[in-house]
């Protein structure tokens, strides 16, 4: 008889936590339970009654350790409008002197539970060893094609919600913002200790879970590390980030121009790089498939792009196409070039040096900085070029440094020297590094 007591037990539980526990959505109340008679003799139990319809619904008014998996619908929203919650990241940001640091902290559930790579398919090795250097820049390649897919559903939106920083041609796009925050935001779980400086001043706010991304651009982690670079530490990187390099030609259309810069600096050298052209292949119509990702480290290359050199004869100079002055031309002019090429960002002009389309980078100008040049210096590096300012110095990438490039840039694949020759004394009277 010592089976019904405890059935009669768990009717008597289940209808008390039926008057402590309120009704919710998701929790099915139990069934009433009937009891003609209990006697007073505890060792007499006939004519009780039990209700073992009660029993099946005990458990259910405990409340979950975990929120349940919502099922499955063909799509979404449902009918009725619903759709899967996502988690967020809550990331706190501290703006020092223009420079964003993430995070300053990152609630610890989120990060042992989000996984953008697993939201999306991404590669994802959940050791990630190797040389940390490497693996920076593993998870930096596919952090910034995630961001190329930010910036082109921006586009495909049509609300760009451009914003005008210092002037005109000085533009934040939702794109710039997004991609930004999905950048750093991304690098920053993965490798706390990093010193991430991003372009955009932004304010603390949420991230989607859905914009982290926790990939990692296996082909790199296939190399093996430059002997130099196979003890750095996290704390001894600094990583510049460019979110949406030509801004202004992503507003006007001039889709060729734009990539997604992600330097990586050690010891205030520019080492190796990230850039992703996110409209890359967009000019071959509807159907094809859009955006490249080139990147490089120092002693072992860049790779990405298929290299090739100006034509015997040309001297093609790039340079900027919204910032010109008569300081600009004037140091273009004194190039003697046989065709300009004015287009917008750093990254832009840093691919036709490398893909033979051009033979040097000339911007005698204020306007450029170190998180433009970051990323396409060290690939420029890597393949044997160099970038400089207008005096022929090289930038320095600390975490401490400022961040406009006061002296210009000036680079070339080959033939630096001449370039470098060619500078006239006004130009560098009027670019004081």
């Amino acid at each position: 008889m010592a089976a019904p007591w405890r059935s009669v037990a768990a009717v008597v539980v289940a209808a008390s936590r039926r008057a402590l526990i309120p009704a919710a959505a998701g929790f099915v109340r139990p069934a009433r339970c009937f009891c003609e008679k209990v006697s007073s003799q505890p060792d007499q139990y006939t004519g009780v009654k039990i209700s073992y319809d009660d029993f099946h619904y005990v458990e259910r008014l405990i409340p979950p350790l975990r929120v349940p998996t919502p099922p499955k619908h063909e799509r979404y929203p449902t009918p009725s409008g619903w759709s899967p919650p996502r988690g967020i990241v809550r990331v706190l940001t501290q703006s020092e002197g223009g420079r964003e640091k993430i995070p300053v902290d990152i609630c610890e559930s989120q990060k042992r539970g989000v996984r953008g790579g697993e939201h999306r398919g991404a590669s994802r090795d959940p050791t990630m060893s190797g040389p940390l250097v490497l693996r920076v820049l593993a998870s930096a390649g596919r952090v910034a094609e995630r961001a190329a897919e930010l910036v082109r559903s921006v586009l495909r939106t049509g609300d760009l919600g451009i914003v005008i920083k210092e002037n005109v041609n000085d533009l934040q796009t939702k794109a710039d913002r997004l991609a930004q925050q999905s950048i750093c935001t991304s690098l920053a779980l993965k490798f706390p200790k990093l010193t991430i400086i991003g372009e955009e001043d932004l304010p603390p706010g949420e991230v989607d879970a859905q914009m982290v991304e926790d990939g990692f651009m296996e082909e790199i982690l296939g190399h093996k590390c430059p002997a130099e670079y196979e003890n750095v530490k996290e704390e001894e990187l600094v990583v510049w980030v460019d979110p949406l390099d030509g801004t202004k030609e992503y507003t006007e259309g001039l889709l060729d121009n734009v990539t997604v810069l992600i330097g990586i600096a050690y010891k205030g050298k520019a080492i190796a790089g990230v850039i992703n052209q996110p409209f890359f292949n967009y000019q071959a119509g509807e159907g094809a498939t859009l955006g490249r990702t080139v990147w490089g480290l120092l002693g072992l290359g860049a790779f990405g792009y298929v290299p090739a050199s100006v034509p015997a004869g040309k001297r093609v100079i790039t340079t900027t196409r919204s910032h010109s002055n008569p300081v600009v031309s004037a140091c273009v002019d004194a190039m003697e070039p046989t065709d300009v090429l004015r287009v917008g960002g750093a990254g832009n002009k840093v691919l036709l040096l490398i893909e033979g389309k051009a033979s040097a980078y000339v911007f005698a100008s204020l306007g450029c900085k170190k998180w433009d040049t970051c990323a396409p210096e060290a690939i420029l590096h890597a393949v044997g070029g160099k970038l400089t300012d207008m005096h022929g110095n090289s930038f320095e990438y600390h975490k401490e440094v400022k961040h406009m490039n006061s002296a210009g840039v000036l680079a070339a694949l080959t033939d630096y020297e001449y370039y470098a020759a060619r500078v006239p004394p006004t130009t560098k009277a009027a670019l004081k590094p």
